[in-house]
């Protein structure tokens, strides 16, 4: 969509809109040069928490910082023109009260830029999205699993199975009710994603959650195959950048090693011999 000329980047009235239409694409971004790559093919980028595995080697999302969103946020703004750039919400920063969220979010909104922000729970975190989904703070939400409480959940495990099922049925209902723009369906088996999806007003973005949610989302480094220890089930690997990353950097080392690079034209002549 064109005003004046110019693409108008993405807001989240225009992802909300897209519910039972054509599916939503999101990738992660944590840089501004995979942010570019990723935007003219991208509905919605999120710049996820998960920026602490991928890029800080932490063992989990619980130690990213505010600190942290916000320079990868400012960072991944600069690569956008097209899509709608969402930005997680880090363990911590909103639990504690509304009020928290609110001045959290804020400062998030406001030094990176984003269009949105995303935080983790269902019916308990209902009343926080209401209160700044009133105070102009647009929230995709997201329930299923939500790594944040990955040690209260016991681990990275499927969500909403047997007499679980009631529970994300009812997390997706409240964040619709309570405002969100949209909610993530992370680890949910495709039967309940499905009904969860029919059920709702706001688009359904499926991780690890079926084809027939609104949209999907995964990390981008896990879809361009840079990991090439680790692949969930969920993973569809569309590249091998990891293992062509690999034979580049031993086909460096070699040439260095055999005095084969630099190579005449990659070197500057002397003065005299110009």
């Amino acid at each position: 969509m064109s005003v004046t000329g110019t693409v108008r980047q993405k807001m989240p009235a225009d992802i909300a809109a897209m519910k039972g239409g054509a599916p939503i694409v999101c990738l992660t971004a944590y840089t501004t040069p995979i942010a570019k790559t990723v935007d003219p093919h991208c509905d919605l980028v999120l710049v996820g928490d998960s920026v602490g595995m991928v890029l800080h080697g932490l063992p989990s999302t619980l130690g990213v910082t505010m600190e942290m969103m916000v320079m990868h946020g400012q960072a991944v703004a600069r690569g956008l023109q097209n899509a709608l750039m969402v930005i997680d919400m880090p363990f911590g920063s909103y639990e504690q009260s509304p009020q928290q969220a609110f001045a959290n979010a804020a400062i998030l909104m406001a030094e990176t830029g984003a269009g949105a922000v995303k935080l983790e729970g269902g019916q308990h975190m209902a009343e926080t999205i209401a209160f700044l989904v009133a105070r102009g703070i647009p929230v995709m939400a997201h329930i299923g699993l939500t790594p944040q409480s990955v040690n209260t959940l016991g681990g990275y495990k499927v969500q909403g199975r047997g007499d679980d099922r009631a529970r994300l049925i009812g997390d997706a209902r409240a964040v619709t009710q309570a405002g969100a723009f949209s909610v993530v369906l992370e680890k949910v088996p495709q039967g309940l994603a499905d009904q969860i999806t029919a059920d709702i007003a706001i688009p359904t973005v499926g991780i690890g959650a079926g084809a027939g949610c609104d949209g999907q989302v995964l990390v981008v480094d896990d879809m361009l195959g840079l990991f090439t220890e680790f692949k969930p089930k969920f993973v569809k690997r569309f590249g091998a950048l990891g293992e062509a990353a690999d034979q580049a950097v031993a086909n460096y080392a070699a040439e260095v090693r055999a005095r084969a690079f630099p190579g005449p034209e990659h070197v500057f002549a002397d003065e005299a011999n110009k």
